[in-house]
């Protein structure tokens, strides 16, 4: 096995449409692993011999579901993938064809329309969103459907991003106007988290994904540092994608309380802005020179 593809999951109604539409994209030996954390899916999963299941009746959290997975995995390379995502064609060879041992690769993203809601009375549409309660148009309260269109929206594509000061992701679309910015493989700060690519064995040597920080969150920020502060390099490569729904309209996965998300943040800024990591090879102030001028930081 060349790749797996890695799908930590917990509440996700969408996980069996992300596994259908990995496999019908696929062209390289390449499989998914699922980690259900403390939760089985429905619609159900498919058997399909390329599809392995590991199931929790406690969660153990987003982190730990995907050091899991890469544990079991022999593949060379590992790919972590959010469970409402779709990829596309070929993905997998094309991320395969650019990835040296120390890089970490990020597909381009655009966000992932999943569907629409109809009314059933006027025929009136409207984007995704939580169950509708009343058509805007003819005030119908009781008639709705899903229609499904599964595909990325072209014009929220998004190949660069940052983390400011704070150690919080934020987008950085000012930066492809860079010089080095340019090119099919270009350096990235960091990333939303929702994807990643890279050789296995390296993922394993970095120490997987640091469950200290807590079950769900600053998945971008740690992998970026990671991978720059080691001495490696993260790239975005732009001759593929994966588009992925954003879940502000649906509610997140995990229940965290406010002290608890403070605390993984407080415990990331102590991480990276400390140079706390037993690992690194680079300061922080290395890769803020690297990508300056960088928005809130000074160097």
């Amino acid at each position: 096995m060349e790749l797996s593809v890695l799908l930590p999951a917990r509440n996700e109604v969408w996980l069996a449409k992300t596994i259908e539409n990995i496999l019908e994209n696929i062209e390289g030996d390449t499989e998914v692993i699922t980690v259900l954390d403390g939760y089985w899916p429905n619609p159900p999963i498919n058997d399909h011999p390329r599809v392995t299941i590991i199931h929790h009746t406690n969660p153990i959290g987003q982190r730990a579901g995907v050091n899991e997975g890469a544990r079991l995995s022999q593949a060379k390379y590992i790919m972590k993938l959010d469970g409402h995502s779709a990829v596309d064609k070929g993905f997998d060879v094309k991320l395969m064809a650019d990835c040296e041992y120390n890089w970490t690769v990020i597909p381009r993203m655009f966000n992932l329309h999943v569907f629409d809601w109809k009314c059933l009375k006027c025929g009136a549409t409207w984007y995704q969103g939580p169950d509708p309660s009343k058509c805007s148009k003819c005030d119908n309260t009781s008639a709705f459907e899903k229609v499904i269109l599964w595909k990325p929206r072209d014009r929220t594509r998004n190949d660069f991003a940052r983390f400011d000061n704070t150690m919080h992701f934020q987008y950085w679309k000012s930066y492809e106007k860079r010089k080095e910015a340019q090119g099919d493989i270009a350096d990235v700060m960091s990333s939303v988290g929702a994807s990643f690519f890279m050789h296995r064995e390296r993922f394993l040597e970095l120490g997987g994904l640091d469950e200290k920080h807590g079950f769900w969150g600053q998945f971008g920020t740690e992998i970026a540092c990671k991978s720059w502060l080691s001495g490696g390099r993260q790239v975005v490569n732009k001759n593929t994608w994966f588009s992925h729904m954003f879940r502000t309209q649906f509610g997140f996965p995990y229940h965290i309380s406010g002290n608890a998300q403070e605390r993984a943040r407080e415990y990331s800024r102590w991480l990276w802005q400390g140079n706390n990591w037993n690992l690194q090879q680079r300061p922080l102030s290395w890769l803020i020179d690297k990508f300056a001028p960088v928005p809130t930081w000074t160097t």
